[in-house]
């Protein structure tokens, strides 16, 4: 099996040896922009323990927040599949944008248009300088994995990280079912 480059729209599932990175242990990143000079993206499976509406109180919504990575983590980011409701949005691929006009989006929220299954959003991003990405591929921090683009606003962010595991196989198989915490072993 070759190994997968970075691109936009690809997962940066982080590798078990990522144990004592409150961030990015047992994360799974999408990446929204990979170029020559930067990598951004936003984990996926970190759930806060904050609704929109705690963080905005004008938003009447109770949509999760993600922790979206340790860069800017007072800045709220989200991703969402309706590029036909919110103008200056920006595409990912496979029908995934980032961002877009904000007023837009609290409008909707407020009418409670949307449904949790098609937005997700974030407090902080992950981000990386030139060659950082691929340093930390290098040393075997990260691997990089297709997308299926269901996961992104599914709820299941338990096994992602997992089923992630699972599907590259080998020696990955063993780690998919170890606890969390090794001193609970």
């Amino acid at each position: 099996m070759s190994k997968l480059h970075p691109k936009k729209g690809r997962l940066l599932v982080a590798e078990p040896a990522i144990l004592n990175d409150n961030s990015f242990n047992r994360a799974i990143v999408l990446l929204t922009e990979h170029t020559a000079t930067n990598s951004v993206g936003f984990i996926l499976n970190k759930p806060l323990a904050y609704s929109i509406n705690d963080l905005l109180p004008d938003i009447n919504c109770s949509f999760n927040i993600y922790q979206g990575g340790p860069v800017e983590q007072d800045n709220l980011y989200f991703v969402h599949r309706i590029p036909q409701l919110l103008d200056d949005s920006v595409e990912v691929s496979n029908g995934v944008f980032w961002g877009g006009n904000f007023e837009q989006l609290k409008n909707l929220l407020n009418e409670g248009t949307l449904a949790a299954s098609e937005i997700r959003f974030f407090l902080g991003y992950s981000g990386w300088d030139k060659d950082q990405l691929t340093e930390e591929l290098e040393e075997n921090s990260w691997f990089v994995a297709e997308n299926d683009f269901d996961n992104i606003f599914s709820n299941d962010e338990e096994s992602l990280w997992k089923n992630k595991l699972l599907e590259k196989g080998g020696n990955y198989k063993l780690w998919a079912n170890a606890p969390k915490d090794f001193n609970l072993n």
